[in-house]
């Protein structure tokens, strides 16, 4: 799996439930984090040099791209290069969406790369769906600083989402994998009355059936391993990471050097 940082912590533990038997490995690139202020050649490129050393280095049989961002810019570039199966987040958080809502008003939050891309505006337009979509960069910070508890974010997240509330929306896509983390905040900023939409969760169910039709669950009955890397500071990363997964659901952590493993 790889995100720009910690938000596809959220997909990786819908992972751990559904999956628990396969290994993983998670390439965290806070380094160039946020990919949703980048252009979308760079997150071409980002991307390919993770999926590169993923492959060559760990031998990974498919590869989740659990970042919205990365899923809107690289699927095309990283499935020709590859070879081998590659599932992004968004196809899966348009199907969610769909059988969720009841009226086809449904709302996107998520990071400027990805509303600008407007796959999943497209996406849901072409399903006869109206989407209200707004970009929230400033939530995946919040995240990657574990900021989130303070009692003056709070209300930032709360005046951000005001323009939903009473928009007609019933269903909000939580289009970006660091979104999940706040998703209590968020639901008490919108009311009880819209579902939240985590695409990750159905991405999981999707990696699933894929790995089904092409024979390559494990076939071991116990638990994997789960390797974690990150290309900025490991201490933040691995604070958050604990908080999420659980103290024992992670064997390593370590720092990754994507120019030093480009020339092993």
């Amino acid at each position: 799996m790889l995100d720009s940082g910690v938000g596809g912590l959220t997909v990786l533990k819908s992972a751990l439930a559904q999956l628990p038997a396969e290994n993983y490995v998670y390439v965290g690139d806070t380094a160039h984090m946020p990919y949703g202020e980048k252009s979308p050649e760079a997150v071409v490129d980002y991307t390919l040099g993770i999926g590169h050393y993923l492959l060559d280095q760990h031998q990974i049989k498919a590869l989740v791209v659990a970042c919205n961002t990365a899923s809107a810019c690289a699927l095309p570039a990283l499935r020709a290069e590859l070879g081998i199966p590659v599932i992004g987040v968004i196809d899966a958080g348009v199907r969610a969406a769909l059988s969720s809502s009841q009226n086809q008003q449904i709302g996107l939050i998520a990071t400027a790369g990805t509303v600008q891309s407007k796959q999943y505006q497209d996406k849901l337009a072409a399903e006869q769906a109206a989407v209200l979509a707004q970009a929230e960069p400033d939530f995946v910070q919040l995240v990657e600083h574990n900021q989130y508890q303070d009692a003056e974010q709070q209300s930032k997240i709360r005046a951000d989402l005001a323009p939903f509330v009473g928009s007609g929306i019933d269903t909000l896509i939580l289009g970006c994998t660091h979104f999940p983390l706040l998703a209590p905040l968020i639901q008490a900023a919108v009311g009880n009355q819209v579902r939240l939409v985590d695409p990750g969760a159905a991405t999981v169910a999707e990696l699933d059936q894929t790995l089904s039709v092409a024979g390559l669950h494990t076939q071991a009955q116990k638990t994997g391993f789960r390797r974690l890397y990150t290309t900025g500071p490991v201490a933040p990363f691995t604070t958050i990471a604990k908080q999420w997964l659980g103290q024992q659901a992670v064997d390593r952590i370590d720092h990754l050097d994507l120019t030093e493993a480009a020339g092993e």
